[in-house]
């Protein structure tokens, strides 16, 4: 698990001072994001070694608002890693309490410039073996 914190702009709340269901999806793709790069291989890098991993689900469950410049942090746990898939697992809380405010969870494949399933284990182990060593349960 890694946790990233994030202060709430502004633009990010509703009329009624909360944020915006759809941004809590973007504070998963931050703290993802955030997340490969701790482990020591950025988004980046899987880029430019040609693959890109896109999400193929993703929810979101909201337990308690958040509002403009509360800070959350947000805990990624990277659940499961196969040679074609990977899952992670969030939970966002109010950085000062630890109050759970959302969970949520979301699901990526590996493709190539063309869009073709890529098959981890044979193109790229040196990025499954990363990640698998940062992996919370068994494939």
């Amino acid at each position: 698990m890694r946790t990233y914190l994030r202060t709430v702009n502004y633009y990010e709340t509703d009329k009624m001072g909360v944020v915006h269901h759809s941004n809590y999806i973007r504070y998963f793709e931050e703290a993802r994001t955030a997340f490969m790069e701790q482990a020591g291989y950025p988004y980046e890098r899987l880029e430019r070694e040609g693959i890109m991993s896109p999400v193929i689900a993703v929810s979101c469950d909201y337990k308690k608002p958040v509002r403009y410049r509360e800070t959350v942090a947000i805990d990624v746990h990277l659940v499961k890693m196969t040679k074609f898939r990977c899952a992670f697992r969030y939970e966002v809380r109010d950085a000062g309490s630890g109050e759970l405010r959302a969970t949520g969870t979301s699901q990526h494949c590996y493709l190539d410039g063309q869009g073709g399933i890529v098959n981890m284990e044979k193109t790229n182990p040196a990025f499954l073996e990363t990640f698998r060593a940062e992996c919370e349960e068994e494939p």
